[in-house]
């Protein structure tokens, strides 16, 4: 029993071989990531740290654009995606993570994070290790088994944050939950386990890497009642906090989408520089630079509840002037500090109402509860809190994430991610509805007589439905069956447009087959005319296509 629930974790094929790929593939990104965090984090951003306070105004500005201008260039035109790129790929039909832009995103997170930007490395690691994964399965794709691209995109994406956090179940985790809002990708788990602890163990045996947690959390703490009372309260905090981060970061993304490139660079980098400089101003640091560790040990400080606002809002408004600037790199390190903010805020305000107790504990339970609920992965989420903790607040931080998804709803900082995984039929109309588009037809102009309608284009083409176009425009549809109310000796006499159908949807190439479907059935016809959003004619898709469509699948899907 335990064997045959083994192997059904497992991807059909050669599984075997798969996982001695995962193991390369881990072995691979652990050194990628272990360069990226030595040259980014521990070398230029901890020097940038370091330098005088006008220089560290203006590094941000310096390092968005230089990011502008590799995208725009290197990269040809690409976007700043990273993580994004692995959930969208995750999703594809046939997973691919272009290798062209791969070069100009590492540098544009390089100059981004490294100058001052408030977002995270996990975003690049996550990018670079899902591209690697495709690689190895491109390159291996005649060993490998069914499905062995999805297993290599996710073990990359685990290996990534495995060895940038330190955290192997965690990057397991992450990668597993991060493609869905409401369900993981169990497929991927063995191939993710295995990539996720070698990425790890070759990030820790680099000489140059210290091996410890990237929070610093240490603690042993006897929980009761006022941590589970706390975990509540910080649960519908980071529930409301992390659904109001989702919007805003959608909103920054489609104000970076619909305004210009350089506008935005430069607009952002003078927001970040102000926000170092008035962060510096009230810190006596310049805390809003960076994706946000230095945090961490300013809280040690003991500031009061007043400064840790300021602080929450400062490092939000640095993370989304980031994003909306179109720097590069991941909101799991943004939005994990704003929860280990919000954590210390809660316990600061507990703490006064006598709930006495150590306070280290309140940022890890902020930490578990916002980044489920700006994120979607309360799993992973509690795992890096038991990782970092030691398991010391695993059940409060379990309590606080739960209440996070309850109130955050289905709001999510990735629009790419899925509420959960569809079932064969639900795949299927999930496919575009260019998918059983036809653009090679026929059609028929509205000033053509219904004789000629009936004799050329109905019997001489065998088409019943045609659809009726002028120049470009569609009309509607005309069918022979409209033609039996006309009197045949008005044929002559008579045109298509009096008979045309012009209350019959029409469909836009952006739907889904999902959505053909029910327009058919309501509308009783198993034709569909499909237009731009000018009402200019593309094609028509068939109901009998759909069906055909259909077949195909499941002829090739089962080879």
């Amino acid at each position: 029993m335990l064997k045959e629930r083994l192997f059904s974790l497992l991807p059909e094929g050669r599984p075997s071989r798969l996982l001695v790929a995962a193991i390369g593939l881990g072995i691979i990104v652990g050194l990628i990531v272990a360069a990226l965090e030595v040259l980014i984090i521990e070398v230029v951003l901890e020097s940038v740290l370091h330098w005088p306070l006008p220089l560290q105004v203006v590094a941000p500005l310096v390092g968005l654009t230089a990011t502008t201008m590799l995208l725009r260039t290197l990269g040809r035109g690409c976007s700043p995606s990273t993580s994004e790129e692995y959930i969208t790929a995750f999703h594809a039909r046939s997973p691919t993570v272009p290798l062209g832009p791969v070069p100009a995103r590492l540098l544009g997170g390089f100059m981004t994070i490294g100058l001052g930007g408030a977002v995270g490395l996990e975003g690049p690691s996550i990018y670079v290790g899902s591209a690697a994964g495709l690689a190895v399965q491109k390159r291996l794709d005649r060993f490998l088994g069914k499905d062995s691209a999805r297993m290599l995109l996710t073990a990359g994406a685990a290996a990534g944050v495995s060895a940038l956090f330190q955290a192997p179940a965690t990057g397991l985790i992450f990668a597993l939950e991060s493609p869905y809002r409401d369900d993981v990708a169990h497929r991927a788990l063995l191939p993710s386990l295995i990539a996720s602890a070698a990425s790890f163990l070759t990030f820790v045996s680099m000489p140059f890497v210290e091996r410890q947690s990237v929070w610093g959390f240490a603690f042993q703490n006897d929980l009761g009642a006022g941590e589970l009372v706390g975990a509540v309260a910080i649960g519908v905090g980071a529930g409301f906090g992390g659904r109001g981060f989702a919007w805003a970061t959608r909103r920054a993304k489609a104000l970076a989408a619909r305004s210009s490139h350089w506008t935005m660079t430069i607009a952002g980098g003078v927001v970040l520089g102000v926000l170092a400089y008035l962060s510096n101003l009230v810190f006596d640091e310049p805390l809003t630079l960076g994706p946000g560790f230095a945090v961490v040990e300013w809280l040690d400080t003991q500031p009061g509840i007043a400064l840790i606002v300021f602080l929450f809002f400062f490092r939000a408004a640095a993370t989304l002037s980031t994003v909306a600037a179109g720097g590069v790199g991941g909101l799991f390190i943004p939005l994990a500090v704003q929860g280990v903010l919000l954590g210390s805020i809660v316990g600061n305000g507990l703490e006064n109402l006598g709930w006495g107790t150590d306070g280290v504990i309140w940022p890890l339970l902020g930490l578990a509860a916002f980044l489920a609920a700006g994120y979607r992965t309360p799993i992973a989420a509690v795992m890096f809190v038991a990782e970092s903790s030691r398991g010391a607040a695993v059940v409060p931080a379990l309590v606080a994430a739960a209440v996070s998804q309850l109130v955050a709803g289905s709001s999510s900082v990735s629009p790419a991610q899925r509420v959960e995984r569809l079932g064969h039929l639900e795949g299927r109309f999930a496919l575009p509805l260019t998918a059983a588009l036809t653009t090679d037809v026929m059609t028929v102009p509205s000033d053509a007589t219904i004789s000629e309608f009936v004799w050329v284009h109905a019997i001489g083409r065998r088409q019943r439905v045609m659809p009726v176009v002028d120049g470009s425009d569609y009309l509607g549809l005309c069918s022979i069956d409209d033609v039996a109310s006309i009197d045949r000796e008005s044929w002559e006499q008579q045109s298509v447009s009096d008979i045309v159908a012009n209350d019959v949807p029409s469909a836009h190439p952006s739907w889904t087959l999902r959505d053909a479907v029910a327009a058919m059935d309501s509308a009783g016809t198993d034709v569909l005319a499909v237009v731009d959003h000018t009402g200019g004619f593309i094609g028509v898709v068939y109901e009998s296509e759909i069906v055909k469509l259909g077949e195909i699948l499941d002829e090739t899907e089962g080879r």
